[in-house]
């Protein structure tokens, strides 16, 4: 086992608050079922992840999402916290304090639901990248981040002065971390899936198998 923790921050996918630019082409009951999709094969390669201890740090109300009881089954392999914060920023801070906090203190590798392409493997050049690092972080394709492991959860602090879902919130959150005099290495870069334009780049990385897959057959370029 990998001394380091894997945090999935997570919403629960409820029709009409999950995936809204999605429900904007799709409707509200497939965009749901497509997060549905997302957030649990990305908790099957957290799961399947050598990582010494696996957090999910969840918003939302489970009794109105969609696959609710499958995702309350697979939960169970977790460590569950609630989110904490007034805002995007403010919740991802707090999130990696709780991780830290409720594995004993260890470094936090954190990712979100929108990248269900993300492998066991991906995330264990991840967490080995962490134990020489202060700080990983992997960019997404639309300007933001996918990926941001730090090896103390203090690092994560610079994360309040980020604008977040912005074109240039990677760009700004690298600059961030390294404004803090802490060793960042860059991980690869993937595609999040916000709009339908995403969703053939993010399911060509899938397996055919996927939930991911199955959910967005159809859908997309």
């Amino acid at each position: 086992m990998i001394p380091v923790g894997v945090l999935v921050v997570a919403k629960a996918p409820v029709p009409g608050l999950a995936k809204t630019r999605l429900a904007a082409a799709l409707g509200a009951d497939v965009a749901a079922d497509i997060a549905a999709a997302a957030l649990l094969d990305t908790l099957d390669a957290v799961a399947d992840c050598p990582a010494a201890a696996k957090v999910v740090a969840l918003t939302g109300n489970l009794d109105d999402a969609r696959c609710a009881d499958e995702i309350r089954s697979r939960l169970d392999d977790f460590i569950v916290i609630g989110q904490r914060g007034a805002d995007l920023a403010e919740r991802l801070v707090n999130a990696h304090r709780d991780a830290a906090a409720a594995t004993g203190g260890l470094p936090i590798v954190q990712i979100g639901m929108d990248t269900p392409q993300v492998s066991p493997e991906l995330l264990e050049r991840c967490a080995q990248s962490l134990l020489g690092s202060d700080a990983v972080l992997g960019l997404a394709r639309d300007g933001g981040w996918w990926v941001l492991g730090v090896r103390d959860a203090a690092f994560a602090e610079c994360l309040r002065n980020v604008p977040m879902s912005t074109p240039d919130t990677g760009a700004v959150t690298l600059a961030a971390l390294q404004d803090t005099d802490i060793h960042v290495e860059l991980v690869c870069e993937l595609v999040d899936v916000d709009t339908i334009d995403d969703v053939g780049a993010v399911r060509a990385g899938c397996g055919p198998g996927s939930r991911f897959s199955r959910a967005t057959a159809g859908v997309g370029p």
